[in-house]
C-alpha cells in the first residue's frame, strides 16, 4: 500500500509514520481551508474586516489541516488500542493520501473482536465531532476569537464527515468491518463473510467512481477526481482484503518444512562475485543462495549485492565479503507457520528464506513454492466457503494416490495433464528419511477418478515414477 515513508514518533507503544502521499493531501486540505476561510468569516462574522494578507489564511489552513490529521490519528488509535487489548499485533499507524491506517499483523480471532475493533474508530470520531461542535457553540456565544471558533466548527464538521463515511457498510471501511463481523457471527464462516462484505465494498467503490465521473461532466474537476481516486482505492482495498483472508486460511497451520527444498544449492564464501553470477545465478536461476564452508552455515548471498558495484569490479569482491551474516533475519524454523514465512518475505522484500535449526541448514523455502501451493489449494476448494483442509481432502472420501515420483517438476506435468482432462487433483510432497532425505511427491485424485487418471498418466509416465494402485 505504501511507498516511501518516515517514522515520526511513538505513542502508547505504537510507531506513527507518514507516507510520502500524505504531503499531497496536506497541501490540498491546507489550500481548501485557506480558500474557504474568508467566506466562513464573512458568513458568521459579517462585521469583521478581512485578514490583511493571504499568508494569514494559509497559516490558519495549515494549522487546521494538521489538527484534522491529529483527529485521524486519534481515530486510528481507537482501532489500535482495542486491537491490542484483544491480543492482536499492531505494526503501527501510518498517515497517507486517503487518511490513516492501523496496520494489523493478524486477522481478528472472533466476530466480537472484529466488531469492537471496527467500531472503536468511529466512536472516537463521534466523540470528537460532538466535542468540537459543543466547543464551537460555546465559543460563539462567549465571543471567543473568531478565527478559533471557525476552526473548531470546521473540525466538528469534518470529523462528522469522517464518521459518516467510515460507517458506510463497505469493506474494508469500518462500517464494512462491522458488516463482516455480523455476517461472520451469523454464518460462522470468515471467508464467506469477507467475500460478501468485499462485494459491498466494491459496489460502493464503483458508486463513488460513477459519482466522480458525473462531477467531472459537471466541470467539478477537483471533487470529481477526488471521488474517482477514493473509489479506485476502496475497490482495490476490498479485493486485496479478501485475497489476504484466502491467503491466511490457506497457509495458516502449514509448516514451513512442507514447502522447503531440503537440498538447496550452497555457494562457498571464497569465490568472487563474477564467478558466483556465472556458476550459480545463471546456472540455477535463483536470486539467493545460502553460503557455507566446511558444513557450517555462514550467511545468505542475494543478487541485490550486484547493485553495489559496477560489473568491472565483480571479480574483486567475494561472496563471503558481501553476504548477509545476520542469519536471524533471513532464516526461519522448519516447524514455523508458512504464513509467518510469507509475512517475513513481504516485510523484508525477499523471495527466499533459509530453513535452519540453530546454525544447521535444513533447506530453503521460496515465495514461488508458497504461492504455487496457495494457487493449487484455492483452486481445489469449494468457493462457497467450505473450511480449509489439507490438500488431500478433495471430497468426503479418502483421496487416492494416482502417481508418485521424486521429481517435483514431473509431478507438476502430470498434475497439469490431469487438470486439462477435467480430473481434479492435488500434489502432496514430503521428505522421507528426515530433512535431508528423498523428496516424495504424490499426485492425489478423488476416489472414483482412478481409472480416468491412469488413462491420462499412461501417456505421461516417467521411468523413475510409479503409477499407484
Amino acid at each position: 500500500m505504501f511507498g516511501r515513508r518516515w517514522r515520526l514518533f511513538r505513542i502508547l507503544g505504537f510507531p506513527v509514520s507518514i507516507d510520502a502521499s500524505w504531503l499531497i493531501v496536506l497541501f490540498l486540505l491546507t489550500f481548501s481551508f485557506a480558500e474557504q476561510l474568508p467566506a466562513m468569516l464573512s458568513q458568521f462574522y459579517p462585521t469583521d474586516a478581512p485578514l490583511s494578507a493571504d499568508a494569514a489564511y494559509w497559516a490558519m489552513g495549515l494549522l487546521t489541516a494538521l489538527a484534522f490529521f491529529g483527529c485521524i490519528l486519534l481515530h486510528e488509535f481507537g482501532h489500535a488500542v482495542v486491537a491490542r487489548a484483544r491480543g492482536m499485533s499492531i505494526g503501527g499507524i501510518t498517515l497517507f493520501l486517503f487518511g490513516g491506517v492501523a496496520e494489523l499483523h493478524d486477522e481478528p480471532d472472533s466476530p466480537g473482536t472484529e466488531f469492537l475493533m471496527a467500531i472503536a474508530g468511529p466512536m472516537v470520531s463521534a466523540v470528537l465531532a460532538m466535542g468540537f461542535w459543543l466547543a464551537a457553540v460555546i465559543g460563539y456565544q462567549l465571543a471567543w476569537p473568531h478565527l478559533l471558533v471557525i476552526v473548531i466548527g470546521y473540525l466538528a464538521v469534518i470529523n462528522g464527515v469522517v464518521l459518516l463515511f467510515n460507517l458506510v457498510p463497505a469493506f474494508p471501511l469500518d462500517g464494512g468491518r462491522v458488516l463482516r463481523s455480523i455476517l461472520w457471527g451469523a454464518t460462522g464462516n470468515l471467508r464467506a463473510a469477507t467475500r460478501w462484505a468485499s462485494y459491498a465494498g466494491r459496489a460502493f467503490a464503483w458508486l463513488l467512481i460513477f459519482s466522480g465521473l458525473m462531477q467531472l461532466f459537471a466541470h467539478d474537476w477537483i471533487g470529481g477526481v477526488w471521488s474517482v481516486l477514493i473509489g479506485m482505492f476502496v475497490d482495490n482495498a476490498a479485493k486485496s482484503a479478501y485475497q489476504q483472508v484466502l491467503v491466511r486460511q490457506a497457509l495458516s497451520g502449514e509448516p514451513v518444512r512442507r514447502f522447503m527444498n531440503a537440498q538447496p544449492v550452497v555457494a562457498p564464501p571464497s569465490i568472487d562475485i563474477a564467478h558466483w553470477v556465472d556458476e550459480y545465478v545463471y546456472r540455477f536461476h535463483h536470486r539467493a543462495f545460502p553460503v557455507a564452508a566446511n558444513g557450517h552455515l555462514e550467511g545468505l548471498i542475494t543478487t541485490q549485492v550486484l547493485s553495489q558495484f559496477p560489473r568491472s569490479e565483480w571479480g574483486t569482491h567475494t561472496v563471503g565479503e558481501l553476504m548477509n551474516r545476520d542469519l536471524g533475519s533471513v532464516s526461519i524454523a522448519a516447524e514455523a507457520d508458512a504464513l509467518d514465512a510469507l509475512g517475513r518475505m513481504q516485510r523484508q522484500g525477499v523471495s527466499r528464506l533459509l530453513v535452519t535449526a540453530g546454525n544447521k541448514l535444513l533447506g530453503m523455502v521460496s515465495l514461488k513454492d508458497l504461492l504455487r501451493f496457495l494457487d493449487l489449494k484455492l483452486e481445489l476448494e469449494n468457493e462457497a466457503g467450505a473450511a480449509v483442509h489439507e490438500p488431500q481432502a478433495l471430497d468426503a472420501d479418502r483421496p487416492v494416490v494416482a502417481y508418485a515420483t521424486t521429481n517435483l517438476s514431473e509431478a507438476e506435468i502430470v498434475k497439469n495433464a490431469l487438470m486439462a482432462e477435467g480430473v481434479r487433483c492435488s500434489l502432496d510432497a514430503e521428505n522421507q528419511g528426515g530433512f535431508a532425505g528423498v523428496l516424495a511427491v504424490k499426485v492425489l485424485v478423488r476416489a472414483g477418478d482412478e481409472e480416468r487418471a491412469r488413462n491420462v498418466i499412461d501417456h505421461h509416465t516417467h521411468p523413475h515414477a510409479a503409477v499407484m494402485s
